[in-house]
């Protein structure tokens, strides 16, 4: 008698576990597809997610690289400026530091710089189809502070802050000064007062005035015939300063809207298809084995992609294809945990026995296989540039959910589906006659 009950408690409780695992599917995959307000008034908000065939309603979480999105890239080479005594890849790392704070400073947030190979730099600028960016990117931004006599007095990287301003209807750029940097033009101001002295960029006058009176304050105001964006851009190399490294043009691209969004839209209905496709095999395959690997499956989607907007993982062309491999290796888990539960299940083993057995001789298979996996994204992630790292992260980030994927919700939900009296072995698998084992 106490056994019935402890069994059918046992039932019960299974039963109750499947039923909240699948609330929890449901509503995580809701709020991934549309998002989540929280009241009062919607104050807090959960964006969504899940990506969608409609490229118009791409998900704001999810970040589309420049071959899903659109824009320009440019990639550069450089080179050490002559009798340079400082290491090269710091030279490179802050080439690639104030390229960023340019592109940044102009309202390129989005902008990915980049090293490839020993001396290259890519830039990447989504929904970016003009080349006046380029003149952003390159310049060298070489400020001098000049005397009367022509003679440097210092150089623009004692300029503390250079920023837009608007005064009197005029668009100006108003600077200031680092401690030493004041010290020397007010030393400068002092001495040539009466005198003319000139400020240029990159061998443009930006100022030729005449000193009235010692500057001591070390903030001063660039005047002349700007327009907004070009006062924005001149602020932007000042602040940056000049480039380490001489960089040389040599490759230029850009990929269209629209070709963008095709891409986007057929990448995505090319998985779902296929993810439709191999849960059918699945069922069709392993009756209700399939149905929980397309429960876990279901799940493994949602995680991913919260993953990667969680840790803001750039999705490009290749990436996509990182995640569908990902797919795949989780499947191919299923396939090879479910395989082993068969063959216990040939063997005249009970349906529990069968899945615990399934599991324990699958694993040894499972973990191979992704570990060799997880070591060649690895180092692609490290010694890969550009869209091959992209393909690294997702397919690394695939791999870690799918090993999660086969070895907890996969055994849960077959532990639990048999505990809830799921336990003919016909449900599972096709047997000879006479193989039935109950439980």
């Amino acid at each position: 008698m106490k056994s019935n009950r402890k069994r059918n408690g046992g039932k019960t409780g299974a039963v109750v576990a499947l039923c909240v695992v699948l609330v929890i599917t449901i509503l995580l995959g809701w709020i991934g597809l549309t998002g989540l307000s929280i009241p009062p008034r919607g104050l807090y908000k959960v964006l969504n997610w899940l990506p969608t065939t409609n490229a118009d309603n791409w998900p704001e979480s999810l970040s589309l690289g420049l071959d899903l999105r659109g824009g320009m890239y440019v990639e550069y080479s450089g080179k050490a400026p002559e009798n340079s005594e400082a290491n090269f890849d710091e030279l490179v790392e802050g080439t690639m530091s104030i390229i960023r704070s340019r592109l940044s400073d102009k309202g390129y947030n989005e902008a990915n710089v980049q090293r490839i190979g020993v001396d290259g730099i890519r830039v990447e600028i989504p929904d970016v189809q003009d080349d006046s960016v380029l003149d952003l990117i390159g310049a060298t931004a070489d400020m001098q502070f000049l005397d009367p006599d022509g003679k440097l007095i210092m150089k623009g990287d004692k300029v503390k802050r250079a920023v837009y301003a608007y005064q009197d209807g005029k668009h100006e750029i108003a600077f200031e000064l680092t401690d030493e940097g004041r010290e020397l033009f007010a030393e400068a101001t002092s001495n040539n007062v009466g005198k003319r002295i000139k400020i240029t960029l990159d061998g443009e006058t930006l100022i030729d005035a005449t000193v009235q009176t010692a500057i001591t304050d070390g903030r001063g105001v660039i005047t002349g015939n700007y327009t907004q964006e070009s006062a924005v851009n001149t602020a932007a190399k000042i602040q940056s300063g000049a480039l380490p490294l001489e960089l040389t043009q040599q490759k230029v691209d850009k990929v269209s809207a629209t070709l963008g969004q095709d891409a986007v839209s057929s990448s995505v209905k090319a998985a779902l298809i296929g993810i439709v496709l191999i849960m059918l095999l699945m069922i069709f395959r392993y009756r209700l084995n399939g149905v929980i690997a397309s429960w876990a499956l279901t799940l493994y989607i949602i995680l991913l992609f919260l993953l990667i907007a969680l840790f803001h993982i750039q999705l490009t062309l290749p990436g996509l294809a990182g995640v569908v491999l990902g797919i795949g290796m989780a499947v191919d888990a299923n396939v090879i945990i479910f395989e082993r539960f068969n063959e216990e299940a040939r063997k005249g083993r009970s349906t529990k026995a069968s899945v615990r057995a399934g599991f324990k001789n699958a694993m040894s298979a499972v973990l191979d296989a992704n570990v060799t996996t997880l070591i060649a994204a690895i180092v692609l992630l490290i010694f890969g540039t550009g869209s091959i790292q992209g393909f690294a992260k997702t397919l690394l980030l695939g791999v870690v959910v799918s090993m999660i994927s086969a070895i907890l919700i996969t055994r849960f939900l077959m532990n639990r589906f048999v505990n809830a009296g799921a336990t003919k072995m016909s449900l599972y698998t096709k047997l000879n006659a006479g193989k039935e084992v109950e439980e």
